[in-house]
C-alpha cells in the first residue's frame, strides 16, 4: 500500500500560493531537500536495488516512481517533494524514502535536518569518547572539566571533578547525568549551596535543548526516568520555562577546603561532535583558584 499525501491537498497545488505564505527560509530548505533526493536518487543503479534496467533507460539512476514504488509512497506526492512543493514532509515518509535510496547515517541525518523533522529511529549515541576529547579534559586540570552531551550525560571527568562532584565512573552508567544528580543526588543537595535555582535553571535549559530532539528515544527515557523519581522535577518541568546556555557562578562547599565559587564555561566540539562540549568549571575568585590547587596538592600525596 502507498502512504499517499494528506487528504486536505488537492492534485495540483497552488504553488505560487504556497511560496508566497512560507518564510524563505522554508522554501530554500525545501529546494536543498529536492536537490539532495534527486542527486540521492540518480546515484542508484537500478541493480543495487533489484529493478530490472530495461532496453530504454534514460534516467541516470533510478525514476521518480521507481523511488514511490520501492519506498511505498505515492507517485505525486513524491514528486511534490523532488519539485520543492511539499510543505511538510513526515518522518514515516522520509524513512522509507532514506531505505529506498540506501542512505548512509550521514546521508539520514542530513535528510532529516533539510527537512526540519526529528529522526524517530536515530541510534542510540555511541559511549566511545575519543582521545582527543579526554586530552582535553585532563589538560584543563586543576580546574574541574567533564565531556557532555546534549542531555547532560557525562560522558568523561578529569580527577579534580571527581574530587569535587563526586566520580561518575562510581555511578551506574544510567546516573552519570548532571540533571539527574542534581534533582535525586544527597551530596549534590548538600554541598550545592544554589541547588535549588541550579535545578530550576538546569530543567529550563533541558527543555530549550530537547525541542529539537523531542522524538528521540533517548530523551522521551531520560526524561521518563526523571519524572518517576522526583516529584520536584515533575513540578518545576511542568512549569515549561525555558533557557539559554549561559555561563554562571556557582558556589560549592567541599568538605576538606571549604567553599569554591565556580564559573562553567562551554566549549563546544563542533563540527565533529556537535552535541558534545567540554563543561570547564572556572574559578571566580583568587581564594577559589587556591582552594582548587590546594585540592590538587592533597590528591597527589
Amino acid at each position: 500500500m502507498s502512504i499517499a499525501a494528506p487528504e486536505h491537498r488537492t492534485e495540483q497545488p497552488p504553488a505560487q500560493h504556497i511560496r508566497t505564505e512560507q518564510p524563505k527560509a522554508q522554501h530554500v530548505r525545501r529546494r536543498e531537500l529536492a536537490a539532495f533526493l534527486r542527486s540521492r536518487r540518480e546515484r542508484i543503479t537500478p541493480e543495487q536495488v533489484g529493478l530490472p534496467r530495461g532496453p530504454r533507460r534514460r534516467t541516470p539512476g533510478l525514476r521518480r516512481e521507481e523511488v514511490a514504488q520501492l519506498s511505498a509512497v505515492g507517485v505525486t506526492w513524491y514528486t511534490w517533494i523532488e519539485q520543492a512543493r511539499a510543505t511538510h514532509v513526515s518522518a514515516q515518509v522520509l524513512d522509507a524514502v532514506a531505505r529506498a535510496l540506501l542512505m548512509d547515517p550521514t546521508e539520514r541525518a542530513h535528510l532529516f535536518a533539510l527537512a526540519g523533522t526529528a529522526d524517530p529511529r536515530t541510534d542510540p549515541e555511541c559511549p566511545v569518547v575519543s582521545t582527543s576529547a579526554r586530552k582535553v579534559v585532563e589538560r584543563l586540570a586543576p580546574y574541574p572539566a567533564a565531556l557532555q552531551n546534549a542531555r547532560y550525560d557525562i560522558l568523561h571527568a578529569n580527577r579534580p571533578f571527581a574530587q569535587v562532584f563526586g566520580d561518575p565512573a562510581e555511578l551506574p552508567p544510567a546516573e552519570r547525568n548532571c540533571l539527574w544528580l542534581l534533582a535525586t543526588s544527597e551530596r549534590w543537595k548538600r554541598d550545592f549551596l544554589d541547588r535549588d535555582e541550579m535545578l530550576r535553571d538546569l530543567i529550563a535549559k533541558y527543555r530549550a535543548a530537547m525541542a529539537e530532539h523531542v522524538a528521540e528515544p533517548a530523551w522521551k527515557e531520560q526524561l521518563d526516568r526523571l519524572q518517576a523519581v522526583s516529584g520536584e522535577f515533575r513540578e518545576l518541568w511542568g512549569r515549561h520555562e525555558v533557557a539559554p546556555m549561559s555561563p554562571h557562578v556557582k558556589r560549592y562547599r567541599h568538605p576538606v577546603v571549604g567553599l569554591i565559587r565556580l564559573e562553567h564555561r562551554n566549549m563546544w566540539l563542533a563540527p565533529q561532535s556537535p552535541a558534545h562540549r567540554v563543561v570547564a568549571y572556572i574559578p571566580a575568585d583568587e581564594e577559589s583558584e587556591e582552594r582548587l590547587e590546594r585540592l590538587a596538592e592533597l590528591s597527589a600525596e
